[in-house]
């Protein structure tokens, strides 16, 4: 595997990237003097993927709500009954796995015996185990999962929201499934679904630590193998601009309020750049509009509407996107009133050249204090690659924005007409 060299001068940083002969992107993100390394093993393949044309067949496959996350749970364990977190821990690594709406990532993090754990990572998520008795046992356990999260105020307060925004979207489908669909799942649809997304073309590897590349190649050479390069094809969900439903409540044991307010993306389908623009147009906007140092935020603290529980996030991938502000009020509809005034008054106003320029000072250095952080330099870039975009152009991308295209951004993502809000109520 040869690796090319790019470089970002005013950040400081530099990254190596190669092509194995399978197809597997590979970034080695090397950070000398630095005492801890960071692996993050990914593909393109989430809770949303419940509905793909394999390559070479004709009739589409759908498969039980869950499956993606099943399957993560699953890839842990080996044949001789044992199972790779055991094999980290005799290393002295600490090792995770997550699946999200768009993507499933392996993970350790260690202080010694790097590259002995690297294999450890390559040999285990590329030796799929299933078989009628784990896949018993685990839809017991996932169940209990499903359960838990059923009773979650933070979890249902999401979910909700997206089930109040989105009709057909699978994203308003919990990540897990529901115990009906995952007592669905085979071993024959496991391997399927294997077999279909967690070939190498459709996988990323980023490193991140004092890592020599070519040694780390050469675990990706034994344990990688070249297999059909084409993807599924995973068509977008047909999804009207329109919300389901304005105000969702459900009442669960809390002692104050919790609220999430909702604006769905109205037009998904972005990669590469293109997508990372949107992403930072959106994070500027809700800096600007709600971050601590607004003075909406600061009127509706002073207020009592909300407290220090109050957040933001975007969530704007390929396949959908949506942007939530919320925490705890002892008023979430008081403060979705006084939202969707703000949100007009400053469509009609605007946004000043002060705060876009004090937001992208925000911005830029919570994504410098980035680079202090293996880790949280492994999992930001692992969903950049996935998604197309250069790891290293955000600051650039950042810069360039303009007020103009900020102003348009606004309007097209936080139109008040198609918001919704969630509300979880105490019993």
């Amino acid at each position: 595997m040869i690796f090319e060299k790019t470089e970002n001068a005013r950040l400081g940083e530099y990254m190596l990237h190669g092509v194995h002969e399978s197809g597997l992107r590979v970034y080695v993100f090397p950070k000398k003097g630095f005492s801890k390394y960071y692996a993050i093993y990914g593909t393109a393949y989430g809770s949303l993927d419940r509905e793909f044309i394999v390559p070479g067949d004709s009739e589409k496959t759908v498969v039980p709500d869950g499956i993606a996350h099943f399957l993560e749970h699953k890839m842990f364990e080996e044949p001789d009954g044992s199972n790779a977190f055991d094999r980290f821990a005799q290393t002295g690594a600490s090792s995770n796995a997550f699946t999200s709406f768009d993507m499933t990532a392996y993970l350790f993090s260690c202080t010694d015996r790097f590259y002995e754990n690297l294999d450890i990572l390559l040999d285990f998520v590329n030796a799929p185990y299933y078989t009628e008795e784990n896949v018993s046992k685990e839809q017991g356990i996932i169940g209990q999962e499903i359960r838990m999260y059923d009773d979650d105020p933070e979890w249902r307060a999401l979910f909700n929201m997206l089930r109040a925004l989105y009709h057909n979207n699978p994203v308003k489908i919990d990540i897990a499934g529901t115990v009906e669909s995952t007592a669905e799942i085979t071993p024959e649809l496991l391997y399927k679904c294997y077999n279909t997304f967690y070939s190498p073309a459709n996988m990323a590897l980023v490193l991140v630590g004092d890592i020599d590349a070519e040694q780390a190649a050469k675990s990706v050479d034994k344990y990688v193998t070249v297999m059909d390069s084409k993807r599924a094809e995973r068509p977008l969900a047909d999804e009207p601009r329109e919300r389901v439903q304005e105000v969702v409540e459900q009442k669960l044991s809390v002692s104050i309020p919790l609220f999430r307010i909702g604006f769905k993306e109205s037009a998904p389908g972005s990669t590469g750049e293109e997508l990372l623009k949107k992403e930072i147009a959106t994070d500027l906007l809700l800096e600007i509009l709600f971050g601590k140092s607004s003075a909406f935020y600061l009127k509706l603290y002073e207020e009592g509407l909300i407290d220090r529980t109050f957040g933001k996030e975007a969530d704007l991938q390929t396949m959908y996107g949506y942007t939530a502000i919320g925490g705890e009020s002892r008023d979430p509809h008081a403060v979705y009133a006084r939202v969707k005034e703000y949100l007009n008054e400053v469509m009609q106003n605007g946004v000043c050249a002060e705060d876009i320029q004090r937001a992208k000072k925000v911005l830029l250095g919570r994504h410098l204090r980035m680079f202090n952080s293996v880790e949280y330099m492994g999992n930001d870039f692992i969903r950049r690659v996935l998604n197309g975009c250069e790891p290293l152009g955000y600051e650039q991308v950042l810069t360039d924005i303009t007020a103009e295209e900020l102003s348009a951004r606004l309007k097209e993502h936080f139109d008040t007409a198609h918001c919704v809000l969630s509300v979880i109520a105490p019993m």
